[in-house]
Order: structure tokens, then C-alpha cells, then sequence
């Protein structure tokens, strides 16, 4: 009686024992289980892979795989929710991957076993391949990234606060890698708006036909995808401006990004015109002067010219009118008076200077009371026009009037000589004249 009592005493100790290790009927299987799933010739290879799944490394198939009887188990109907037992959820923020969202973690993990980190079922992005289309990387020029496989440099694989799952804005992940253009901007007086917006508005992110990834023609044809009223302009002037037949076309003036010159201009707008009109242009009979040096070698500056902005008389896109003028301004000597003529100058000076013929104030060109503009400028015919006496660019004498004018094949002098009330001249088409706005002078 006394050794049976001692066997029971053993056999319960025993099983207090198994208790407190946590071994259990179901353990007992589980551990039954995983020397009939990993040997032999089913599942010889489990675990051979570089990178295994913490359960499998550890011969626990029972912890996913439910056996309910011989070879047989509960189907996974919820893959998702049974990662999510021991992996953190990554469903909770505004934008999901789709796969994480519809719970089909093994779209993209494996769940056993793989060659790749993380048990992908691909590396890089031959795995975003498997869904995504290859197409994106096909262009001529491909991004760094792209071209590298590393798609998770720019986007977050599970889910992001950002749309197309970036990992932050979009131009806050260019400027991860992109620097020095995010120094640039912030040290620039103006910004182009697209650069302000997204980087992505000009360059596709993955690749494209054109270099620096962009979606169009960087010279021009990406600029006027956004400012189709310039399209509309260039392609209404009748006279080009030759700035934009180089191969730079818009670039030759503007930087794309910013810049501290208003309308994006790479240098202040006087000083890029002269940059190319540094020198003489012919074109057969056509000259176009060596503007930089007629402004060097004459102090007596026109008003725009002051001011630098050549734009204020010339459109730098083109136009319809002789030397691509904002507005008309006859090219010849002479010219009948048609306020239509000269809506150029009349858009800083009053037209009443050419129409009034008599005056005590609107102009110090007069001989008394007399209107000299008027005198010289309103006929019917042979109207002298304004470059018939003055240089619309610079001289060295007051009122912007010419040492001399062309006239045909002749340089016609002008010969102005100013006093202290009035002035006189004897240009090539008349003798001395002379004016004097207090006492007026009688001319033969």
C-alpha cells in the first residue's frame, strides 16, 4: 500500500512538473508536429533559406498552421490578422499600400522562408514589378533610384502620411538627395511656382525621355506646356527674336528654379540683353548695332535705359512690329503724321507734343510759343519721324538728339548745338535754325 501511495506522489509531482515547464496535451502535439513537418521528404527544406520566419526557425508550424486531425489543418482565411498577432498593424495611417490594406501581407512576404531580408518574395524592385508596371523605368534617362532598384528611398512599402506613400512631401523627399537645389531656393529672391508646388510638376520621378527626367523639352516645350499664352504670342509675332532660336530657347534667359531677378531671369534684364548685344549682328542690308557699346561710348541715356529695362520699348518674345517694339514706330525718315505711328513713344509721352502747334509748357523744344515738334512731326507728307533727330537708345547730347542720322546710304548731321533758353542746328536738309523759348528768333 505504502509503494503505491509513492507512486502516485511521483507520478502527480510529475505532473506539476510538465505544468510549470508549459508543456500541455497541446504542446505535446505542437512538438509532435514539428518533427513530422521539417524531416524528411515533405518539408526536408524548410528552413534553409537565409532568412526564416521566427516560428519556422523554431519548428513551431502549429502556431499558424492549426492541425485538426492526420495532415490535416484549419484553413488561413485571415492572413492579416494572424501577422498582426505578433507584428505591429500597419493599416493606421491616411495612405495604405493595397496589399496591406486588403490583408494579403504574403502578397509580398513569405511566410516561411526566403533568400531576400524581410522574406520578400523578390529583391528591390523586381518585387514592386510583380504589380506595379515596368513601364516606369523604360524612358531614356531613369532616376537614380529607379535605375538602382530602390524604390523605398522615396516611398514607404506599408503605408505613409503622404499620397503615392511618399515618406514625406514630395519635394521634401526630392531635397533628401537633392540638397544643394534646396539651399539654392531658400537663398533666391523668386521661385518658379511649379518648384514652390512639386518638383514632379516639370520632372517624372522614375524616368523619362528627356535629361534631368523631364516630361517635355526643357528648352521649350515643358515651359509652354504651363504658359500656353507665350505659345500664342511667339506664334503670332511676325518678328522673332532670335534669343529664342538658340538651342537654349527659353533657358537662355530664365532659370527654371529660381533665380533674383524678377521673371525668373538669370541675370538683372538689362544685363542679359547684353550679354548677346554685346556685338554687331548682320543679316544682308539688316544691322542690328553692337548695342553695349553705343550705351558705353554715349552718357545721355533714353529713360528706360536708365531704368534697365529694355523690355519697357521691346517685347523680348516677339512682336509684330520692326525690331520686335512693344508697340508701332515707323523705321523710316519720313513719314506722313498718324498718331497710329508713333504709339511706341506715345506710351510714356503725351501725343499732344506732335499735335498741339502752339505751347508755353508741354515741351523746351519751342521757339516762343511755337510747338517745334508739332512743326517738324505733324505734316501730311514727309512728317520727319522721331528718329529723324533723336536716338532712342543713347547719346552724348541732351534730349537724346544724334550727332548724325541715317538717312539712305548717307549719314545726315544734325548739328545741334543747346543754349541756354532755346538751341540751334543745320542738319544736312536745311541751313542754321535757331529757337529761343523767351524771345523767339526769326528764322530766314
Amino acid at each position: 500500500m505504502l509503494c503505491n501511495v509513492s507512486v502516485l506522489v511521483v507520478i502527480a509531482a510529475g505532473v506539476l512538473l510538465l505544468s510549470l515547464h508549459g508543456f500541455s496535451g497541446k504542446a505535446s502535439a505542437a512538438a509532435g508536429q514539428k518533427s513530422s513537418c521539417i524531416t524528411g521528404d515533405c518539408h526536408g527544406k524548410m528552413g534553409a533559406d537565409k532568412y526564416v520566419h521566427g516560428p519556422v526557425a523554431s519548428g513551431d508550424c502549429a502556431f499558424c498552421h492549426q492541425p485538426t486531425g492526420k495532415h490535416s489543418f484549419t484553413p488561413i482565411k485571415d492572413a492579416g490578422r494572424l501577422c498582426a498577432e505578433c507584428h505591429e498593424r500597419l493599416d493606421t495611417h491616411k495612405y495604405v499600400h493595397a496589399p496591406v490594406k486588403q490583408g494579403r501581407c504574403t502578397a509580398c512576404h513569405d511566410s516561411h522562408q526566403s533568400p531576400n531580408k524581410y522574406q520578400l518574395r523578390a529583391a528591390g524592385a523586381e518585387l514592386c514589378f510583380k504589380c506595379h508596371d515596368r513601364s516606369i523605368m523604360k524612358g531614356k534617362f531613369v532616376h537614380g533610384p529607379v535605375a538602382v532598384g530602390s524604390c523605398t528611398t522615396c516611398h514607404d512599402v506599408h503605408q505613409a502620411d503622404f499620397p503615392k506613400l511618399l515618406r514625406t512631401s514630395a519635394n521634401a523627399v526630392c531635397f533628401d538627395c537633392h540638397a544643394d537645389k534646396a539651399e539654392e531656393f531658400k537663398s533666391k529672391k523668386f521661385t518658379h511656382a511649379p518648384v514652390q508646388k512639386s518638383c514632379v510638376q516639370c520632372h517624372d520621378p522614375h524616368s523619362g525621355e528627356y535629361q534631368y527626367n523631364l516630361k517635355a523639352d526643357a528648352s521649350e516645350g515643358l515651359c509652354l506646356t504651363c504658359h500656353k499664352e507665350k505659345q500664342a504670342e511667339i506664334n503670332a509675332a511676325t518678328v522673332k527674336h532670335k534669343g529664342l532660336a538658340t538651342d537654349k530657347k527659353c533657358l537662355a534667359c530664365h532659370d527654371p528654379h529660381a533665380s533674383d531677378y524678377v521673371k525668373q531671369l538669370t541675370m538683372q534684364p538689362a544685363d542679359l540683353c547684353m550679354s548677346c548685344h554685346n556685338k554687331e549682328y548682320v543679316n544682308g542690308t539688316k544691322r542690328v548695332a553692337n548695342m553695349k557699346a553705343l550705351l558705353d561710348n554715349n552718357v545721355e541715356h533714353h529713360g528706360p535705359i536708365k531704368q534697365k529695362d529694355c523690355s519697357g520699348c521691346h517685347n523680348t518674345h516677339g512682336s509684330n512690329y520692326f525690331r520686335i517694339l512693344r508697340e508701332n514706330f515707323p523705321p523710316v525718315f519720313y513719314s506722313g503724321y498718324n498718331p497710329d505711328n508713333y504709339k511706341l513713344c506715345f506710351m510714356c509721352h503725351e501725343k499732344n507734343l506732335a499735335e498741339n502747334e502752339r505751347t508755353t509748357k508741354m515741351t523746351a523744344f519751342r521757339n516762343g510759343d511755337e510747338n517745334l515738334h508739332f512743326v517738324h512731326v505733324n505734316k501730311m507728307v514727309k512728317g520727319r519721324t522721331c528718329r529723324a533727330c533723336h536716338d532712342a537708345h543713347a547719346t552724348n547730347n541732351p534730349r537724346h538728339i544724334r550727332d548724325a542720322v541715317p538717312f539712305n546710304a548717307w549719314k545726315l548731321p544734325v548739328n545741334f548745338e543747346k543754349t541756354a533758353d532755346g538751341g540751334q542746328c543745320m542738319p544736312g536738309c536745311h541751313k542754321l535754325f535757331a529757337y529761343d523759348r523767351k524771345h523767339a528768333v526769326k528764322n530766314q
